[in-house]
């Protein structure tokens, strides 16, 4: 049995301060603006261009926080700051944390949300932010290459392989397969704007010769083949059920005899209060995507059954599933 939430707890989960206000050191770039230096208040005021005694409230909070250190007058990076906060650093997040901040206007229409049950958003800050999209795109494509490789082994495969990622973004998981399986080849299958950041990264790797880019809309347009493994990662949660059930069946027509397909995303438990940062995520979609929601593995599996998969299972709980053409 899980313990009870102190009312401390409870006070704490209601603050959103410290939230905003590191969303907001990241918009005004004052991580970047200490870069190896000490300021005072008002010098990284004047180098910003804002209001110095706010801005100074700021800095104190950020130090409280453990962002930043201060010594007399002068404030400087935390060693974390530093290595995730500043803007050329190799290791640099602040796009994703840019990202949310784009979206705290939709998460103040929540409860008009949940009381009418109608979205106020009819575009992904995506399609509103390319440029955004594609920093974010890139900062993930890096944390993915940690994992890639390992999710990759775990799916076993042998031989010569032909993939397709779908929606691939980057071709985070194309490249980390290619790396695994020296005889797969991988077509990544997503919008010509996001294919030019995966051009770049496929060059990166020097994956050119295995690794095709086919550009176009997945769910209207054909996606070549036929392929021994289609991969759908983290996709399914901006669409509807239908369409994710369409895509689905679409698939299944673009697999070879002996196929796989393999889902990967952030699914609810059967009770669909777990896991917790996925209840969490499903809100999330709820208020920031027109259509968007979170499934169970359940409705995965069975998307595939209707598509005629001979069978489907839970690979890895509530994460990956995957379906076996005849």
């Amino acid at each position: 049995m899980s313990r009870e939430l102190s009312l401390a707890e409870i006070f704490q989960l209601g603050y959103y301060w410290e939230t905003k206000i590191l969303l907001t050191a990241v918009r005004l770039d004052v991580f970047s603006a200490l870069d190896g230096k000490r300021r005072t208040a008002p010098e990284l005021a004047a180098k910003l261009g804002v209001h110095e005694p706010a801005l100074c409230l700021l800095l104190n909070a950020l130090v409280a926080m453990r962002l930043l250190s201060k010594e007399g007058e002068f404030y400087g990076n935390s060693s974390a700051a530093d290595t995730h906060l500043v803007r050329h650093s190799a290791q640099y997040i602040g796009h994703l944390l840019l990202l949310h901040d784009a979206e705290w206007n939709n998460w103040g229409k929540l409860e008009e949300t949940i009381r009418s049950g109608r979205r106020s958003v009819d575009r992904h800050v995506f399609e509103t932010d390319p440029e955004l999209g594609g920093n974010v795109l890139a900062v993930l494509h890096r944390i993915g290459q940690q994992s890639g490789p390992d999710f990759a082994r775990r799916l076993q495969l042998s031989g010569p392989v032909r993939m397709l990622d779908l929606g691939g973004g980057a071709g985070t998981n194309a490249i980390a397969f290619c790396q695994v399986y020296p005889e797969l080849t991988a077509t990544v299958f997503d919008l010509p704007a996001t294919l030019r950041l995966t051009e770049k990264t496929v060059k990166e790797a020097g994956l050119e010769s295995r690794i095709a880019l086919l550009p176009g809309d997945f769910n209207a347009d054909a996606l070549g083949g036929p392929y021994d493994l289609v991969l759908m990662s983290d996709i399914l949660h901006y669409q509807t059920f239908d369409t994710n059930e369409a895509l689905v069946k679409k698939v299944h027509g673009h697999l070879a005899p002996g196929g796989r397909l393999i889902i990967k995303d952030r699914f609810l438990d059967e009770t669909g209060t777990g896991p917790a940062w996925t209840t969490a995520f499903a809100v999330h979609i709820l208020v920031n995507t027109q259509q968007g929601g979170c499934y169970k593995t359940a409705d995965a599996m069975r998307w595939m059954t209707n598509a005629g998969f001979a069978s489907a299972s839970e690979l890895e709980k509530t994460a990956v599933v995957q379906g076996l053409k005849t």
